[in-house]
């Protein structure tokens, strides 16, 4: 057989019957990370910053997240209506008398709310925004994977169907008639036997896997060890991490099935492409739109700063100020 099936003993569910998933703590886990490889850059810097300031700045980096990935997943990824014609219900958790948690979260409305929360708590706190910035981009992408792992656990945000060794069928992804030519050719080459069946389960692209080692792992190799140690200026790890994550993605999303009703907003291949196929390289998913933007973002990004900082070193240093003189003789007759 030229496929996985995904295994039976792996639920959602920690304990069967309780309220607790393996989603919800691979996002503490995350945000753990997050805040330790944060701290870490904190006291390699020599910031000073006390420890409440730090908490307080992933506290409120995380509120931000949590905001927009959810409002974001609901007007713009649900197409339903229902939480435009019922917005009190975004982060309402109860469907039908029964706890769901938060379900839907979207990858790029979390980028907007991080970027809102943790400048705020910047200026508000007058931190630099760009050098705490950086540190937020080069601690993120490891916490990441982890919330790719809870995807997978949940068995959602699977790719398209693959005749590849590496698919793997996902219980909850939808089956397909027999009749059709293309499920019977797809079935044999990877040797289900269909005979009898009359809707068959095909095996899809475990794009969540992907993403977890692209967007996590390795582009957190890439921003800890290059990226972050040879930065020519402030701000440009955050650049790198928009263009790096935007790359990665948007190939991804041609193993990636497209939400259900969201199909391809740019069709410019094949078109009535069916979203669990992979039918041409010219029909993009609004991921693939938002990460391009995310890209075109960075690399503008990058050239603003470094147009800035071409004319700050043209700029001749202003004399220290009265205030700064007088401060620097104080710390010398207190040494």
């Amino acid at each position: 057989m030229l496929y996985i099936n995904f295994p039976g003993w792996l639920k959602p569910e920690i304990i069967p019957g309780l309220p607790v998933r393996w989603y919800g703590l691979m996002y503490l886990v995350a945000f753990a990370i997050a805040f330790y490889l944060f701290k870490h850059q904190v006291k390699e810097n020599k910031i000073e910053a006390s420890e409440d300031d730090v908490v307080n700045f992933i506290f409120w980096t995380i509120i931000g997240l949590l905001i927009g990935a959810r409002v974001f997943a609901a007007l713009v990824y649900d197409t339903s209506g229902l939480y435009r014609a019922k917005p009190w219900l975004i982060f309402w958790p109860f469907y039908n008398g029964r706890f769901t948690g938060l379900q839907g979260m979207s990858y790029h409305g979390g980028v907007l709310g991080a970027l809102a929360g943790y400048i705020i708590y910047c200026k508000v706190k007058k931190f630099d925004v760009l050098l705490w910035g950086d540190m937020l981009a080069a601690a993120v992408p490891l916490g990441y994977t982890f919330g790719r792992l809870g995807n997978f656990i949940n068995g959602e945000l699977f790719g398209r169907v693959t005749t590849s060794p590496m698919g793997i069928v996902f219980p909850y992804a939808q089956k397909f008639s027999t009749s059709l030519e293309w499920v019977r050719d797809t079935a044999a080459i990877i040797g289900i036997n269909i005979n009898g069946i009359d809707m068959v389960n095909l095996p899809r692209h475990p794009s969540q896997l992907y993403e977890a080692f692209f967007e996590g792992i390795v582009l957190w190799l890439i921003l800890w060890f290059v990226i972050r140690k040879k930065k020519p200026f402030n701000g440009f790890v955050i650049a790198s991490y928009m263009i790096g994550y935007g790359i990665f993605r948007f190939f991804i999303e041609y193993f990636r099935e497209p939400d259900a009703g969201m199909d391809f907003p740019l069709q410019w291949g094949a078109e009535d492409s069916p979203n669990y196929l992979m039918t041409s390289l010219l029909n993009f998913s609004t991921g693939q739109i938002l990460c391009f933007f995310m890209i075109a973002s960075g690399i503008l990004f990058i050239v603003y700063l470094s147009i800035k900082k071409k004319k700050e070193d043209l700029v001749p240093q202003a004399p220290m100020n009265k205030r700064k003189r007088d401060m620097r003789k104080l710390r010398k007759k207190i040494k």
